[in-house]
């Protein structure tokens, strides 16, 4: 979960004679973007620490003294460790110091020590930071020989603490994370609540957010269960002087959180009063937290920040590459608000002239830096209706990125992982906004296919005020997104996200709808008052070596195994019902990202090794560098020129080995990538059980089998004004892969937005 830490446990990283001075910072890890831990050297202190205390720290002359829980202890080290959370000037400030650093002040241990005995169950729950605080009184309850069971939640994964601790004290560790992006999708109660219900609980202890610790003080009265809280108020001075800290308490009484806490009996606690308290310097500290944060941007070396991306946390290699779940966890709001300061705001805005649909990504990267991402959103979505759909997947490396002014000095900016940021924002949020339709215009639109130009051009056309459907052959709109790009590169609720966004728009998707089989085309337009037609079918008929073997069992094509997989779910068959052959040594034909999806579902299915055999080298992949980079991590073996000719079976018929040819790069081909070359006499022999054929795919010839009229190109795609669409039918456009033959999600969108203008203007003169 760290995503930098640094230490220096023998000094060597501090100057001489560090080590000798006390509230030196020894060890600094950045658990998120506003959560630090921090090991000091404060051998007094840590002498006589005990579970439950804390400590007032005061950062520098000018700080605030803030109260902190003490998160662990050595008394051996004479060492103390502290979990600061950002949230006011002084807490920034403490952020921004580095190994070798000092405090102004630590004083303590304060308040009194969590009482230890043998209760029997202990249900010990820590709330974001609060889980630091939980820890070392886990500890203790659990050395007592209690069952210690730990309930630990953050509002997401990457804002979770000390799981790995926290499972060494108790008896069983139970997560959740308020978006489900980790653990059990919920709060800290829901999980408290099954544990309460299901056995005997002798005392629930709870540290973390005041609005947490009331739920669970609420819940457990309804069970008359004893409840400890450890509360974190305001303080001034931490030593029982000023009374800043006090609460209300049991019948109109009185506590002070310094000295007669920090554990209180939570049915006693006046929360609403506390509460009330907290916030009573709320504005203030705000406002010297922005005017902090300023003095630090102004700071900040910008040259150096503007070096490299923002890494993106994902899972790790060893984990993901046995689940489907979305590889990538994306950008926090600190992660996205830091991306966004990297963009130099160009004028003249080269990075939108690399972008097929024309996003202003310089407008919408600045409302991210002015935190507005709900205006960035909609400045996406004025020419961009599937932004979490083209933050996930569009080559931006090859696009908009590679455009990107700063990019020719230092990495350019982050723009798919801001665009996918955004959306995720808008959608967890809840707050997605339908923008005004104008009135109907009368005329009827329809788009045959629901991929990425299809969908492209039915929300342009509808946001004209045009009457749209959309009729899709399979039983899921998303096209290629659905069938072909895999759960963890995209997950499928993702698609049907965007793609109920357009039903909110007022777009008919019709599914399970083959024109051409179901309605011809000519029918539509004379019987059902279709207006134009928009035909977005895309290539989906797969393409094969002609090589002997390739007809026996074991043999996929790429479309058939991702489809299998994908749409239908084979990987979580026998609860779906469609099957797939697995494999226990798979070979991946090609070097596109369609083979790189192919490879990875397949050791995901539960291949032992998984082989890509590309007859270029690494310099020619055609795959993205993302994506060849994440296989490379998950154990995907890259064998490079090497052709195959041939395809072994056994006696059953099925797949046992697979003929290989190797190769060497003669010069260019009319690709631009060098051409190869067999090299004579180099033929083995290499042990498969499966093998996936991802060479490229052309057109379907279903639809476009019954327009005789439609004017094709020798490759079997339709021919189609490169600026407009039209083709040689009247009100007929087209574009996407049946055009192009396959593409990128991106290019197909692009042309779904100049079809959709030249749709619309020809519609004009039809008045």
């Amino acid at each position: 979960m760290s995503q930098a830490t640094e230490k220096a446990h023998d000094g060597s990283c501090l100057e001489a004679g560090t080590l000798e001075r006390n509230n030196v910072i020894l060890e600094k890890e950045e658990i998120s973007p506003t959560i630090f831990h921090f090991l000091f050297k404060t051998p007094e202190i840590a002498k006589q620490a005990k579970a439950g205390q804390f400590v007032v720290v005061r950062v520098d002359e000018q700080g605030e003294r803030v109260p902190l829980t003490i998160a662990d202890f050595d008394r051996e080290k004479g060492t103390l460790t502290l979990i600061a959370q950002v949230v006011g000037a002084s807490t920034l400030k403490m952020s921004k110091l580095n190994v070798g650093d000092t405090v102004a002040d630590i004083v303590g241990p304060l308040g009194r020590e969590s009482h230890i005995e043998k209760f029997g169950t202990v249900v010990c729950v820590g709330g974001g930071v609060g889980v630091a605080p939980v820890f070392p009184i886990a500890r203790e309850l659990f050395k007592a020989g209690n069952r210690v069971l730990s309930i630990i939640g953050a509002r997401s994964k990457d804002l979770l603490i000390w799981e790995d601790k926290m499972k060494e004290v108790s008896t069983e560790l139970f997560v959740t994370t308020d978006d489900g992006t980790y653990g059990r999708h919920g709060f800290v109660t829901d999980q408290l609540k099954d544990i309460i219900e299901s056995e005997k609980v002798d005392l629930v202890l709870a540290i973390g957010p005041v609005v947490m610790m009331r739920a669970v003080t609420n819940l457990t009265k309804q069970y008359n269960l004893k409840t400890i809280v450890s509360l974190n108020s305001i303080m001034i001075d931490g030593t029982g002087m000023c009374g800043g800290c006090r609460i209300g308490y049991g019948e109109g009484g009185t506590k002070f959180v310094c000295v007669d806490g920090p554990e209180f009996d939570a049915h006693q606690v006046d929360f609403k009063s506390l509460m009330d308290r907290q916030a009573t310097y709320t504005g203030d500290e705000k406002s010297a937290y922005e005017g902090e944060k300023e003095k630090f941007a102004e700071l900040e070396n910008l040259k150096e920040l503007r070096k490299k991306k923002t890494p993106m946390p994902e899972q790790p290699a060893d984990i993901r590459r046995r689940n489907f779940e979305e590889v990538p966890y994306g950008y926090t709001e600190m992660m996205a608000y830091r991306e966004s300061l990297r963009c130099l705001q160009c004028k003249n805005k080269p990075c939108v002239e690399g972008c097929p649909v024309n996003i202003d990504i310089p407008t919408f990267i600045s409302q991210i830096a002015k935190k507005d991402y709900l205006g960035a959103v909609q400045t996406i979505k004025k020419t961009n209706a599937l932004p979490a759909v083209c933050g996930r997947v569009c080559p931006q490396e090859s696009q908009c990125e590679s455009l990107c002014v700063l990019g020719k000095k230092n990495e350019p900016v982050a723009i798919g992982r801001l665009e996918r940021f955004v959306a995720d924002y808008e959608a967890a949020m809840g707050k997605v906004t339908i923008p005004e339709i104008p009135a109907a215009t009368g005329f009827k639109i329809a788009v045959v296919g629901a991929g990425p130009a299809g969908l492209t051009v039915a929300a342009d056309m509808r946001m004209l005020g045009h009457e749209v459907h959309v009729f899709e052959a399979l039983h899921k709109s998303g096209g290629v997104l659905v069938y072909g790009i895999p759960e963890f590169r995209l997950p499928k609720s993702i698609v049907e996200r965007e793609v109920d966004y357009l039903r909110k728009l007022g777009v008919h998707v019709h599914e399970s709808y083959v024109v051409g089989k179901t309605r011809t085309v000519q029918q539509m337009f004379s019987d059902d008052g279709f207006h134009a037609m928009f035909i977005a079918s895309g290539a989906g008929l797969p393409m094969f070596m002609n090589i002997p073997g390739e007809n026996l069992n074991g043999v996929y094509s790429a479309n058939e195994f991702l489809t299998r997989a994908n749409l239908m779910k084979a990987y979580r068959f026998p609860e779906y019902d469609t099957p797939i052959k697995v494999g226990k040594k798979v070979a991946i034909i090609g070097g596109g990202n369609v083979a790189m999806d192919s490879a990875r579902v397949a050791l995901r299915l539960g291949a032992d090794e998984v082989h890509l055999v590309y007859r270029r080298s690494m310099d020619e992949l055609p795959a993205r560098a993302e994506e060849v980079h994440h296989a490379k991590e998950e154990g995907i073996i890259f064998d490079l020129l090497q052709a195959p000719v041939k395809i072994d079976g056994d006696e059953k018929g099925w797949v046992k080995s697979m003929e290989v040819l190797k190769m060497e790069l003669g010069e260019p081909d009319a690709s631009g990538r060098r051409r190869p070359v067999p090299v004579k006499g180099s033929n083995y022999s290499i042990d498969v059980d499966v093998v996936v054929v991802a060479i490229g795919t052309s057109p379907n010839p279903l639809l476009l089998s019954t327009l005789p009229e439609l004017k094709l190109s020798k490759w079997g795609t339709i021919e189609a004004d490169e600026e407009t669409g039209q083709t040689s039918m009247k009100g007929v456009y087209a574009g996407g892969d049946i055009v192009t033959g396959a593409a990128t999600v991106i290019s197909a969108m692009g042309a779904g937005k100049k079809a959709a203008a030249a749709m619309n203007e020809y519609l004009k003169t039809l008045k």
